[in-house]
C-alpha cells in the first residue's frame, strides 16, 4: 500500500496521546520508590516491588500487539486499545496515592503498569501503520517530543504544588504527601484527555483485504512464538542494544530518587524535611532530563535529514552513559542537573531511534506483534536488575542505591558500543533529507485519499 505523506499537524495529532501516557508514566517513575519508602519498604525490597512494571510489560505488550494486528471495528485497529488502557490507567492513578499499606501500592502498580502498556504498545505500531517509510523518523521523533513534554510537567508538578502552598508533610496516619496525591489526580485527567484527543482526531486505514484479516483472527496466540522464531536480523541486533539500555534506565528509575535523598543529601528518616528536599532535587533532575529530551527530540526532526538514526543513537547513548556514571562522584545539585543533560539527549533517542531503525525491517502484517516482542528486550533486563541487585544489596552492604545508578551508566555506554554493529536502515539518506525538507515543520496539504482529518 502506498501511504500518502501526512502533514505536520496530522503527525502532531496522532502523537499527542503520548503526552498523556508519559505524564502518567512520569509520575510513576518519579514517585513510586518514595511512595514505597513512605510505606516502610527497605532498600533491598525496592527492586522486587518494582517488578510489576517489567513483568506486566513482558506479558501484556506482545498479546496486545498480536490482538491489535487482528482487530478492526468502529474505532479502527489500534485505537480501541488506546481508549481502554487510558480509562484503566486513569483510575489507577487516582487510587495510587491513597494507598495506606505497602501491598496496596504494589498491587496498584501492577494495575497501572498493565493499563499503561495497553495504551502505549499500539502507539508504536500506529506510527508505522500510518506513515510512509521516509516519514517514520519524524513520526517517532514527534512521539519523543510529547513524551519529553509530558514527563517534564509530571516531574515538576509535585514541587510546583508545594510552592503553591500544598503540604509535603507526612505522618504515620497520612504517609503520602498531599502534593503527591494532588499530582496523581491531575495526571489521571491529563492521561485520559490526551489519549482521547488522538482517538478523536486520527483515523486509521482499513484492512486491504477483510478476508485475510478474518483468517488471521482465527489464529491463536501461538503466532507470537512463530514471530519470535522468525525475527528479522536487524531486530535481533537491536535487541542487544535495548537490553543494556533498559538495564541502565531501570537502575536510574528505581534508585536515583532515593539515592539523592539518602546517599547525596544524607537523610536517614523518610519523614524528615531533608529527605523530601532530596526527593524534590531528584524530581528536578528527572524534569531536567525530560526537558532536554523534549528539546533534543525537536532537534532530531532536523538532524534526521543529514544523519542516520544509527549514529544519532550511538552519540546520544554515549552522552547519557557518561552523564549517569558521573553521578558517583557528583555532590553539588547544579552538577547533578548538568549530568542529566546527557541523560536527556539519550532518552530522546531511546524513545525514537531504535523504532525508526526497526520499523522498516518489519513486515506490515506483523507490525503490532513485533513491536510487542521488541518489548521483551526492554523488560527482561529490568527483571534481572530487580532480582539480582536486590540480592546483592541484601548480602553486600557496600553496594548501595548510588552504586546501582553508576552501574546503569556503564550499561548505557555498552549499549552505545553495541549499536555500532547495527547496520543503518534501508531508507536512503537522500529520501530522508527530501522528506524533512518537505516537512518544513509547517502544515502541508493532505492528499485527498488520506483517511486522516
Amino acid at each position: 500500500m502506498n501511504k500518502p505523506r501526512l502533514s505536520f499537524w496530522q503527525i502532531w495529532n496522532m502523537s499527542f496521546g503520548f503526552f498523556g501516557i508519559q505524564f502518567g508514566w512520569g509520575l510513576q517513575m518519579g514517585n513510586m520508590s518514595a511512595i514505597y519508602e513512605y510505606l516502610g519498604a527497605s532498600e533491598s525490597a525496592l527492586p522486587l516491588l518494582w517488578l510489576a512494571a517489567p513483568l506486566t510489560g513482558l506479558i501484556i505488550q506482545p498479546i496486545i500487539g498480536h490482538m491489535s494486528d487482528r482487530t478492526w471495528g468502529r474505532l479502527g485497529r489500534r485505537r480501541p486499545y488506546f481508549l481502554s488502557g487510558a480509562i484503566l490507567a486513569s483510575l489507577a492513578l487516582l487510587a495510587m496515592p491513597h494507598s495506606g499499606v505497602l501491598w496496596m501500592a504494589a498491587g496498584l502498580l501492577w494495575i497501572l503498569d498493565a493499563s499503561v502498556n495497553v495504551s502505549m504498545e499500539p502507539f508504536r505500531a500506529f506510527v508505522a501503520d500510518l506513515l510512509p517509510d521516509e516519514q517514520r523518523t519524524v513520526g517517532f521523533a514527534m512521539q519523543s517530543v510529547f513524551i519529553g513534554a509530558g514527563a517534564v510537567l509530571a516531574s515538576k508538578l509535585p514541587g510546583w504544588l508545594h510552592d503553591w502552598g500544598i503540604s509535603i508533610k507526612t505522618t504515620a496516619a497520612h504517609p503520602i504527601p498531599q502534593t503527591v496525591i494532588t499530582a496523581f489526580t491531575v495526571g489521571a485527567f491529563v492521561f485520559f484527555l490526551a489519549v482521547l484527543w488522538t482517538i478523536a482526531t486520527t483515523k486509521e486505514y482499513p484492512p486491504e483485504d477483510m478476508d485475510i484479516l478474518k483468517q488471521k483472527q482465527a489464529e491463536g496466540f501461538g503466532e507470537i512464538w512463530t514471530a519470535v522464531r522468525e525475527m528479522p536480523t536487524r531486530m535481533k541486533q537491536l535487541a542487544v542494544v535495548q537490553f543494556f539500555t533498559w538495564m541502565a534506565l531501570f537502575c536510574m528509575w528505581i534508585f536515583f530518587s532515593v539515592a539523592v535523598a539518602r546517599n547525596i543529601m544524607g537523610a536517614t528518616d523518610t519523614h524528615s524535611e531533608l529527605y523530601e528536599r532530596g526527593i524534590n532535587l531528584a524530581r528536578d533532575c528527572f524534569a531536567q532530563y525530560n526537558f532536554v529530551a523534549f528539546i533534543a527530540a525537536m532537534g532530531f526532526l532536523w538532524l534526521g535529514r543529514v544523519m542516520s538514526a544509527k549514529w544519532i543513537h550511538v552519540i546520544s547513548l554515549l552522552l547519557g552513559g557518561i552523564g549517569l556514571a558521573s553521578i558517583g562522584v557528583i555532590r553539588e545539585p547544579w552538577m547533578l542537573l548538568t549530568a542529566f543533560v546527557g541523560v536527556g539527549i539519550a532518552w530522546a533517542s531511546i524513545l525514537s531511534m531504535p523504532y525508526a531503525m526497526l520499523s522498516s525491517a518489519l513486515p506490515p502484517e506483523r507490525m503490532g506483534v513485533y513491536m510487542g516482542i521488541f518489548n521483551f528486550f526492554i523488560v527482561i533486563p529490568q527483571i534481572l536488575v530487580a532480582i539480582i541487585i536486590s540480592r546483592v544489596m541484601e548480602h553486600f552492604p557496600q553496594v548501595n542505591r548510588l552504586s546501582a545508578v553508576v552501574f546503569g551508566g556503564f550499561c548505557m555506554i555498552v549499549a552505545a558500543i553495541v549499536t555500532l554493529f547495527v547496520p543503518s536502515t534501508n531508507v536512503a539518506p537522500r529520501r530522508l533529507q527530501e522528506a524533512a525538507e518537505k516537512e518544513g515543520m509547517l502544515p502541508t496539504a493532505t492528499p485527498p485519499e488520506s483517511p486522516l482529518p
